[in-house]
């Protein structure tokens, strides 16, 4: 049965993020007037928490290593109350009508996926009720479970008048492309592209001995190296062209390994900045602006490559009031009140999944 919530006119909704990278915890708060399609959003804040040695047991459950019942349940635990804390801290006492979580993907590959979360735990300690779980009624109907943020991105940038396209530069690098002038969902295109942060925070902790290159300095330093960027490209341009959701075993740690004995640590962060540029600038090739959020945005080598590789103007999604950091949470955000509205958040062309699109999400009350 439906769950009927409290509507106010105005609802205040937060989304909370942490992606296939597991290097933090993101909070969005978002203002939206209206309901369903036809809803208006705005950016208030975001909220960032360092997810400290919690991010070394979920990086160890997502790497397939074994581990106990009471282990991962304590992780379930730990990770909640960490939610529970960015979402007071965002908040500051301030009222919010939900909480959309999407919790950590821990092993993706359709039609099996999970994202570990404990939803009861925030719930009840925040007093908000939270929608979560918000990709299983798609691979349920067939389809890949991702990308699920192309409506929300839609929603956002609705006053946008000619094509135009976001690249989330997440672990793996998804794209949404639209028309402008409106939301219009059977218009909408998006698809995971291939992998990145994946890729560029592997070559950082395995070569240069830091969980991630800020700010892409390491890269910035190095120099791209033929060979090794015609192998990467094959590897890449195979994932793009496979028309699925990118997840388990797309890390292409195997490229790295091939690599790491004959290309200096800076010249291979480079080269993969530049192969990842390649197949951004590839699949957006139709877009007259290209807006680039997620951690990978902050990457300036990367950044200056997809510039370089792309027709189109490329500008950061913060140019256009949402925040790159923020991107994806508040995307969430706005998902869960379309839950809360039960309109379709995933698109039969984007995912794959059987037409009509099922109503998504799970709900738990405080």
């Amino acid at each position: 049965m439906p769950v009927t919530l409290p509507r106010m006119p105005t609802r205040r909704a937060i989304g909370c993020m942490t992606g296939t990278s597991i290097d933090g915890l993101d909070a969005a708060l978002v203002e939206i007037d209206g309901s369903g399609l036809g809803m208006r959003v705005r950016f208030i804040r975001g909220h960032s928490l360092e997810l400290g040695e919690v991010s070394i047991r979920l990086r160890h459950l997502a790497d397939q290593h074994p581990m106990r019942a009471h282990e991962i349940t304590g992780l379930m635990h730990d990770f909640a109350d960490l939610h529970t804390r960015a979402v007071r801290e965002l908040l500051a006492g301030e009222r919010c009508d939900l909480v959309s979580i999407h919790g950590q993907t821990v092993f993706h590959k359709p039609p099996l996926s999970w994202q570990l979360v404990q939803p009861a735990t925030i719930a009840r300690a925040t007093g908000v009720p939270v929608v979560y779980d918000l990709r299983q009624a798609d691979l349920a109907a067939g389809g890949q479970g991702a990308p699920v943020t192309p409506i929300a991105d839609a929603v956002f940038f609705r006053e946008m008048r000619d094509v135009w396209a976001v690249a989330n530069l997440g672990g793996f690098c998804n794209v949404t492309v639209a028309p402008g002038g409106g939301v219009s969902p059977d218009r909408i295109y998006a698809r995971d592209v291939c992998v990145c942060n994946q890729l560029l925070d592997g070559i950082a902790r395995t070569l240069l001995h830091c969980d991630f290159d800020a700010d892409g300095a390491a890269a910035s330093r190095g120099i791209e190296h033929a060979d090794a960027l015609i192998d990467l490209e094959g590897l890449l341009e195979s994932q793009r062209r496979a028309q699925r959701s990118l997840g388990t075993g797309d890390e292409s740690a195997e490229w790295v390994s091939r690599w790491r004995a004959q290309v200096a640590p800076e010249d291979l962060a480079a080269t993969a900045c530049a192969g990842i540029a390649e197949e951004i600038a590839l699949a957006t090739s139709e877009t007259s602006i290209l807006l680039l959020a997620g951690g990978g945005a902050r990457n300036k080598a990367l950044a200056r490559a997809i510039a370089s590789a792309s027709a189109a103007r490329v500008a950061p999604t913060d140019e256009f009031g949402l925040p790159g950091q923020y991107r994806e949470a508040a995307c969430f955000a706005v998902l869960g009140a379309l839950c809360q509205d039960r309109v379709p958040i995933t698109l039969p062309q984007v995912t794959g999944c059987t037409a009509p699109a099922p109503i998504s999400g799970a709900w738990v009350l405080p």
